[in-house]
């Protein structure tokens, strides 16, 4: 079996959470040039659409805010799916920009992003699920979720 980024996900034994809804005036997704998917900021969907909160470093240890991380990473792949049909016709990740949630002691905001970018290695390969990247803290993000993450890939050419 080839491996493709929708047999390695497969491979992972995760499930992807229903792909959220605009929340505001944005679009989740959006292709320019035929070429490059900006995704918008996502946060951490569970399977059961509700989102996980709280504040790294005071609701929420580095590595809950990790296993946070990745599950916007799934959140991320399940508009990429809705939108895109599948997670094949991503060629590579470009950037991904992460924010934390987190108190003002905490520091570790590239560890917490790590279970979003490991889980994109994971599915395209080291070599095009890696790309360029900022980790950041923030005062807050919307409804108290302590990761919030925007991706922009670049698509297959057909």
């Amino acid at each position: 079996m080839e491996n493709t980024p929708e047999s390695n996900f497969a491979k992972l034994g995760l499930s992807l959470p229903p792909a959220p809804k605009p929340m505001g005036v944005y679009k989740p997704l959006l292709i320019v040039d035929k070429r490059w998917v900006y995704v918008s900021g996502h946060g951490p969907v569970q399977d059961d659409s509700t989102l996980i909160k709280g504040r790294v470093g005071k609701d929420l240890d580095r590595d809950q805010g990790k296993s946070a991380a990745q599950q916007v990473g799934l959140t991320i792949l399940s508009t990429l799916k809705e939108n895109l049909g599948s997670l094949d016709r991503i060629k590579r990740v470009i950037k991904v920009l992460g924010m934390v949630n987190g108190t003002v002691e905490f520091e570790e905001h590239p560890y917490v992003i790590n279970g979003c970018s490991e889980l994109f290695a994971k599915v395209w390969g080291e070599e095009n699920g890696i790309g360029v990247r900022s980790a950041v803290g923030m005062g807050t993000l919307p409804g108290n979720i302590p990761v919030e993450i925007e991706v922009m890939f670049e698509l297959e050419e057909k």
